[in-house]
């Protein structure tokens, strides 16, 4: 599974889902530019000791992750889809993008891709969910799909049986 971050503004919420894409050995595309320098240590503190498992890949643009990802099955994440990020069928081998915290994936590119938009329902009147949530709620589901190949289920506890 792949993860593309457009634009990320907020490091935060980049280190957040890079610890998530750690997590569940999903790679992570950031395209810049960034709101933040990589080594920001709100960025570092976020991923916690996880940036040693991440898998992840830097692009200049778009354009550039284009060339680099050339047979790349994309889904958008966006507000203005009209599927639902379930309505779908992820393969693990899928790219899901995601937009900057203030504007999202701009709408040059999104009409490029109109059956592959898809978006989180919510009110109407309530502009976006927290990019790091919107990553973890769509990547779950792919993963789902997928019988969360590769990830193992432990449930063990710390000190105790169950």
């Amino acid at each position: 599974m792949n993860i593309v971050l457009f634009e990320p503004e907020i490091p935060q919420n980049t280190g957040n889902i890079a610890r998530t894409c750690a997590a569940t050995n999903t790679r992570l595309h950031l395209i810049k530019p960034f709101g933040f320098l990589i080594d920001d240590k709100y960025l570092k503190r976020a991923g916690l000791d996880y940036w040693d498992k991440l898998n992840v890949a830097v692009y200049e643009n778009f354009e550039e992750f284009l060339v680099k990802n050339i047979d790349a099955s994309i889904y958008m994440a966006t507000t203005k889809a009209l599927n639902t990020y379930v309505e779908v069928k992820y393969s693990m081998n899928d790219y899901i993008m995601f937009g900057k915290e203030s504007a999202g994936i701009p709408e040059e590119i999104l009409v490029e891709y109109p059956k592959n938009s898809i978006r989180i329902p919510m009110l109407e009147d309530i502009r976006s969910l927290n990019l790091a949530s919107s990553v973890g709620i769509v990547l779950y589901e792919a993963l789902r799909q997928n019988n969360f190949e590769g990830l193992e289920n432990r449930g063990n506890l710390h000190r105790l049986s169950w």
